[in-house]
């Protein structure tokens, strides 16, 4: 399979080096200096499950010079998608699917809306992965996975071969029975964490540990789980005493992406991971007091970091 990587981030370049360490046909969509040391030393990765160089690289930050591939894996963030389905239909030929691995639950429907439902599949990943420096990947923790699947759950020859690239470059993968009941089962792990982080600037430690925060972190993912059920996203009943259980088990100094860069004052995904819980449950009447408290307070920095409004904190 050809494979273009559209976002060689943390997400993209990690996943987009071990699928060209095992063979992969790849070419990175990147730009600026991140490309230029692509193309001129490699792209290095270090790594928790080991150090690796992928040298030469393909890669482009022109779609058209890429042409048509067989696989787009998405890596960009929630709110660069829009953007990044236009970029990228120079490279979507009748037979290409794009994948998705941006947290969130929208994101599909997202590329649908530009590709057509026929190019689209679902799906995530974890990992904690950042871009160091120009052409320098480090994914520092977590074992990384993979969860993809048809947008109607069948599982199809195109999925199984992504399956097998992915397994084959030692990629932990799966096949989830329901896609996307595994997109929301992991906006109910991130979620709250990311949003009661950004409100709070604590980290994951002192959310889990102080009674009030718990009490909080654990209602947020009940205003998920409620939202889910009640759009008929099968989410089992036991799923949040499990979220819980797992965010106990993250190292204490540990902070979200969505907490990072608000506190930054860098744009976020707060829209695709809170707001979209809000909106979600307008839409089929369920109240998120929680979800839309954060939301409405964290909004002014975020339109700050947009360029929308100017203030002083």
């Amino acid at each position: 399979m050809r494979i273009a990587i559209f976002g060689a981030g943390g997400v993209g370049g990690y996943f987009g080096g071990r699928l060209a360490q095992a063979g992969e046909d790849i070419v990175f969509i990147a730009r600026g200096d991140h490309l230029k040391a692509m193309l001129t030393d490699g792209l290095r990765v270090d790594s928790v499950k080991g150090d690796f160089v992928v040298k030469p690289v393909q890669a482009a930050d022109d779609p058209e010079q890429v042409g048509v591939v067989d696989v787009i894996i998405l890596g960009v963030k929630t709110w660069q998608v829009n953007d990044a389905a236009q970029a990228m239909r120079p490279m979507v030929g009748p037979e290409t699917v794009v994948l998705p691995l941006q947290n969130g639950v929208e994101t599909p429907a997202h590329l649908a809306a530009v590709l057509g439902n026929q190019h689209v599949l679902g799906g995530l990943c974890a990992l904690i992965s950042f871009i160091v420096g120009p052409g320098h990947i480090r994914h520092a923790g977590f074992e990384p996975f993979v969860r993809l699947g048809e947008l109607d759950n069948h599982v199809s020859e195109r999925v199984q071969r992504l399956h097998e690239a992915f397994a084959t470059a030692g990629v932990s993968v799966e096949i989830p029975p329901d896609i996307h009941a595994a997109l929301w089962e992991k906006l109910l792990n991130v979620g709250p964490f990311g949003s009661l982080g950004a409100v709070s600037r604590a980290p994951i430690g002192v959310l889990m540990e102080l009674p009030e925060t718990r009490k909080l972190m654990e209602q947020g993912m009940r205003e998920i789980y409620e939202v889910a059920r009640t759009r008929n996203i099968a989410l089992s009943e036991g799923i949040v005493d499990k979220a819980m259980a797992v965010l106990d088990k993250v190292p204490a100094s540990g902070t979200s992406s969505l907490q990072r860069d608000i506190i930054a004052g860098k744009p976020s995904e707060l829209d695709a991971w809170t707001g979209s819980v809000v909106r979600l449950g307008k839409e089929v009447g369920v109240a998120t007091p929680l979800h839309s408290f954060i939301y409405y307070s964290l909004l002014p920095m975020e339109i700050r970091a947009r360029g929308q409004v100017e203030f002083q904190e």
